[in-house]
C-alpha cells in the first residue's frame, strides 16, 4: 500500500468520523427534544369526579426509565448508521479528488495531452479541476515551445558550424593553396565565427529576458533610447536609413539592461527590415499612468495575420529579405520577453504604406510589487 493511498484513506476516515459525529450529535439532540415532552405526559383524573378515570393525554404516561432505555437503544443503533452514512458521504465528496490524483499521475508521467475534464455540479473541486486543466495546457504549450526552440536553435547553430567545417576541409584538401588563399579562408572562418557569436549572444539575451526581472531601478526611457540611437546612427547612415526621434521624459521602473536590450532590438529590427532611403521614427512620451515607447519604420508591406508570428523565436517574414543574412529571427522575441517580464503592454500594427509600428507601454513609476 503506497503512502498516497494511506493519505487518501486517512482523509476519508477523518471526514467519515466528522460526518458521523455530526449525524450522531443531531440524532442525540432530536431524541432529547422528543423525550422531554413525552416524559411530561401523565395520567390525570378530574377533581371531585366519581366516574371512571378519564385520560387527558394521548394515552398512559411514559415512565422515565422507559424513555431512558429506549433512547439508549436508539443511540446505540445510531452509531453504525452514522458511521456508514459518514463513510458514504466522504467517499462521494472525495471521488473527484481521486480522479484528479489519478489523472495528474498520468499527466506527470509524460502524457501532457490528458485533461481532467471534471463534470458534475460546479463546486470547489470542479473549479480546482478546471484550474489544473488550464495549468496543464500552459505546461504543454511551454514544453512544446521549448522543444521547438531547442530544435530551431540547434539548426541555427549547426548551419554555420557545417559551413565552417566545409570551408576548412576544402582549403586543407587543396594541395595548391597558397598563403593568400589560406588567408581568405581564415577571414571567412572568422566571419562565420562572428555570426555564431552574435547568435549565441542573442540566445543568451532571450534566455535572460525570459528569466524575469531581478532588479528594479527607476529610469528614463529617453536616456536609454538616446544612448542606443547614438550607437546606431553610423549603421543607419551606411544603409541610407533616416532616424527621426521625438523624445520626451518617460520615467518608469525596471531592469536597465533588459530595457536597453528591448530598445536596441526594436531599433535594429527597424533598420534591418527597411527599404533603401527609408526612415525610422522613435517616440517616447508619458500618457497618464503609462509611459510609451513607439518605433515605426518604413519597409515592405506585412500581412496582418503574420505579425504575431514574428514575436516567436526564429520566425522571419521571409527567409532572406533583400539578400540579407544578418538576422536570426530573435529580435522581436527578445522584445516580447522583456515586455512580459516588466508587465508591459506590447501593441503592433502593420502600416498601410509598409513597415511596422510597435508600441511598448510601461507603468509610470511602477513598482514590482504592484504590477499592472
Amino acid at each position: 500500500m503506497t503512502s498516497q493511498t494511506l493519505t487518501r484513506r486517512s482523509l476519508q476516515t477523518r471526514l467519515a468520523l466528522a460526518y458521523a459525529a455530526g449525524i450522531y450529535a443531531a440524532g442525540t439532540f432530536v431524541l432529547i427534544l422528543a423525550d422531554i415532552p413525552l416524559a411530561s405526559i401523565q395520567q390525570t383524573t378530574p377533581k371531585g369526579s366519581s366516574g371512571p378515570i378519564t385520560e387527558t393525554g394521548a394515552g398512559a404516561g411514559i415512565s422515565l426509565p422507559q424513555l431512558l432505555t429506549g433512547s439508549a437503544i436508539a443511540l446505540v443503533i445510531l452509531i453504525p448508521v452514522a458511521l456508514a452514512l459518514g463513510w458514504y458521504v466522504a467517499g462521494r465528496f472525495l471521488r473527484p479528488l481521486r480522479a484528479i490524483t489519478t489523472t495528474a499521475k498520468i499527466i506527470s508521467a509524460g502524457d501532457l495531452h490528458r485533461r481532467l475534464d471534471l463534470g458534475g455540479p460546479a463546486d470547489e473541486l470542479t473549479e480546482l479541476g478546471h484550474t489544473l486543466d488550464d495549468l496543464f495546457a500552459r505546461l504543454q504549450a511551454s514544453f512544446d515551445a521549448q522543444r521547438h526552440f531547442v530544435a530551431n536553435a540547434s539548426h541555427e547553430l549547426r548551419t554555420p558550424l557545417a559551413g565552417l567545417r566545409t570551408l576548412l576541409e576544402v582549403a586543407l584538401a587543396d594541395p595548391e593553396a597558397d598563403a593568400e588563399t589560406l588567408r581568405a579562408v581564415c577571414q571567412e572562418a572568422l566571419a562565420l565565427g562572428e555570426h555564431q557569436e552574435r547568435l549565441v549572444q542573442a540566445l543568451l539575451a532571450l534566455a535572460t529576458s525570459e528569466r524575469g526581472v531581478t532588479r528594479w531601478d527607476t529610469l528614463d526611457l529617453t536616456q536609454i533610447v538616446a544612448g542606443v540611437l547614438a550607437s546606431r546612427r553610423d549603421k543607419a547612415a551606411r544603409t541610407g536609413i533616416h532616424l527621426a526621434e521625438h523624445l520626451t521624459p518617460a520615467v518608469t521602473a525596471g531592469d536597465p539592461k533588459l530595457i536597453e536590450s528591448l530598445v536596441a532590438n526594436l531599433i535594429d529590427n527597424a533598420i534591418r527590415h527597411n527599404r533603401p532611403d527609408g526612415q525610422v521614427k522613435i517616440t517616447t512620451q508619458t500618457i497618464g499612468t503609462q509611459v510609451a515607447l513607439t518605433v515605426a519604420n518604413s519597409g515592405p508591406v506585412i500581412p496582418g495575420d503574420q505579425i504575431q508570428r514574428l514575436f516567436q523565436p526564429f520566425q522571419k517574414l521571409a527567409p532572406d529579405r533583400h539578400g540579407r543574412r544578418d538576422g536570426y529571427g530573435l529580435g522581436l522575441a527578445i522584445v516580447n520577453a522583456v515586455a512580459q517580464a516588466h508587465h508591459a503592454t506590447l501593441t503592433t500594427g502593420a502600416r498601410p504604406e509598409g513597415g511596422l509600428s510597435i508600441t511598448v507601454r510601461f507603468a509610470h513609476g511602477a513598482h514590482p510589487s504592484h504590477p499592472r
